[in-house]
């Protein structure tokens, strides 16, 4: 994408989102988008031939951008990986100050045409944060810990957009008691590779599941990763 092209979508989304409160992510809202950055209606619709959708994506990718640029510039050294995480949570969440747009997109998001879309957002947004803070797992961990973490997230917004609290501090308290829940379930399953019994059941589970890789960061297919099955021979 060129610098021209790039700065075009970047200036009709910024002229959208005052809009956004009265016709959400709309063709209307990108017609008047265009209007006030004085876009030829026809070349915002082909850089957002989605309308509403598209420019509801590209909000969404702004604010991991800017949430990128935060966990950048923040020091973390002295933090447990768990308040590592619900740091980044948080810079992710009010990296956004238009509560308004954000509850138009989930809402969005929300409809069934458009719940993929919404989905693979969530992940990309879990993905970066775990890639921010120096995750190197190559197997099915990678992608137990960004499905947790969507759920961490996906949630702690949707009690974000009605919480009232001074300084959303009701959101940050809700949001630790999440990330402890996902350390209980640490716990549990690593007593589970402890027992004597269970760990012998998991056993077969955990041979398969160790042939499931990561996504390779290049590879020709748009395949969510690998798996491949393991050699058992000595």
């Amino acid at each position: 994408m060129s610098g021209e092209t790039t700065g075009l979508k970047e200036q009709l989304l910024a002229a959208a989102i005052p809009h956004v409160v009265f016709d959400g992510w709309s063709e209307a809202t990108l017609a008047e988008a265009a209007k006030d950055a004085g876009v030829d209606p026809a070349v915002a619709k082909e850089l957002y031939p989605n309308a509403g959708v598209d420019l509801a994506a590209a909000f969404h990718k702004a604010g991991d951008q800017e949430m990128l640029r935060r966990i950048a510039e923040a020091d973390m050294a002295e933090l447990r990986f768990r308040d590592k995480i619900a740091f980044a949570v948080r810079l992710r969440i009010e990296a956004v100050e238009d509560k308004d747009a954000v509850r138009k997109g989930s809402a969005l998001f929300a409809l069934p045409q458009n719940a993929g879309t919404g989905s693979k957002l969530v992940w990309g947004t879990c993905d970066a944060i775990w890639n921010a803070l120096g995750d190197t797992s190559d197997d099915v961990n990678w992608y137990t810990k960004r499905a947790t973490l969507s759920g961490v997230y996906g949630s702690t917004v949707l009690y974000w957009l009605g919480d009232d609290s001074p300084d959303s501090a009701a959101t940050w308290a809700f949001l630790d008691r999440r990330i402890e829940n996902v350390m209980q379930f640490e716990k549990l399953k690593a007593n589970v590779r402890k027992h004597p019994v269970l760990s012998r059941l998991w056993a077969g589970p955990a041979a398969v599941l160790s042939g499931v890789k990561a996504p390779r960061k290049a590879r020709t297919q748009d395949l969510p990763g690998t798996w491949a099955p393991q050699d058992t021979t000595e």
